[in-house]
């Protein structure tokens, strides 16, 4: 054995610890999820109950493919604030083109088209003009919020079920438990951009230009294409989202979704995604949206004030990116 082997200073458990949640970052809050599972149950089982089962993966199809969209941009070191603004108005433009006889199919197809413009807009004002994506998100949250209201005239609208644009809250049965097609769809958006961003050249860029956009581009990278580009395949998502959320409550509310902004963002940092870019997986997203709904589900469950839901996401926020500022602090 060489003479610097045996003095090189072994590996601290701590080190080991912090090596592996670098290396994979949707591993702590898995844990947290099953030990949120378990606790829950055992306070009350009906918790793990199918039909339980069944409306906790429902409350988190549109969060949880929100936050898809939202993982697209905070890897590149941004944040969009307006997430739930542009769904929302995606929705209200599907649902009242479809309540005035327009097919549903052409509907939806020009809500997508909006989200993705909104979204388009959003890149453009970063990427072109170099606002801060803060600043520019907050602004066109309450542009696009000023405008859904303006278009709706504060009314909510009713879809008939068994249409294309109400298709996603159609139901599939195993037994007592329940998927709706809404659910199938963000579980697809998961599969498909884990893979987009581990095995394309799309996907490498993105991480590089979040880690470091400088070297990034100094190693043959489109740093301004690539974060652009995330903005708007993001919109894409937003749009599904939106077609989600219509089948979800079967018609369009200009009321709703009003903390998707916030959750989406929660359910990212809790998910492991770092704020300051380059570094998560999309699939700690959907874990970190089912870390939410199980802690709300269960809290309710238990018949704790609704007050001290909130007051634990925001621990577990807090605590997530105390978790991220150590593994990204600690060297190995």
């Amino acid at each position: 054995m060489a003479v610097e082997e045996i003095l090189r200073p072994r590996p601290t458990i701590g080190r080991q610890v912090h090596g592996v949640l670098h290396r994979m970052p949707a591993l702590s809050p898995l844990v947290i999820l099953v030990v949120a599972c378990v606790v829950f149950t055992v306070a009350n089982p009906r918790f793990v109950r199918p039909e339980n089962l069944s409306i906790l993966l429902q409350q988190a199809a549109v969060v949880g493919s929100l936050a898809v969209g939202q993982t697209l941009v905070i890897l590149t070191a941004g944040i969009d604030l307006s997430v739930g603004a542009i769904m929302v108005m995606a929705t209200l433009v599907m649902g009242k083109l479809a309540t005035s006889g327009t097919p549903s199919a052409l509907a939806f197809g020009i809500g997508f088209v909006l989200a993705v413009f909104a979204a388009l807009v959003n890149g453009l004002l970063v990427t072109r003009i170099k606002l801060p994506p803060f600043i520019v998100t907050l602004g066109t949250l309450s542009i696009f919020t000023a405008i859904t209201l303006i278009y709706a005239h504060g009314q909510t609208m009713s879809l008939p079920s068994g249409t294309f644009l109400t298709w996603t809250g159609a139901t599939i049965s195993f037994g007592r438990f329940e998927l709706t097609i809404g659910v199938i769809m963000m579980l697809l958006l998961y599969a498909g951009f884990a893979y987009a961003l581990r095995q394309t050249a799309w996907g490498r860029h993105l991480y590089a230009t979040g880690d470091d956009p400088e070297a990034a581009r100094l190693a043959g990278v489109r740093t301004g294409r690539v974060l652009l580009s995330a903005y708007v395949v993001a919109g894409a998502v937003f749009g599904i989202a939106a077609w989600i959320l219509v089948g979800r409550i079967n018609g369009a509310d200009p009321n709703a979704g009003l903390n998707a902004n916030l959750e989406s963002i929660t359910a990212v940092v809790i998910g492991g995604t770092s704020l300051f870019g380059g570094r998560g997986a999309v699939v700690g997203s959907l874990i970190g949206a089912l870390i939410v709904q199980v802690f709300e589900n269960g809290l309710a469950l238990m018949r704790i004030d609704p007050n001290y839901q909130v007051l634990a996401v925001g621990v577990l926020v807090i605590a997530a990116v105390a978790a991220d500022q150590w593994i990204r602090r600690v060297k190995t």
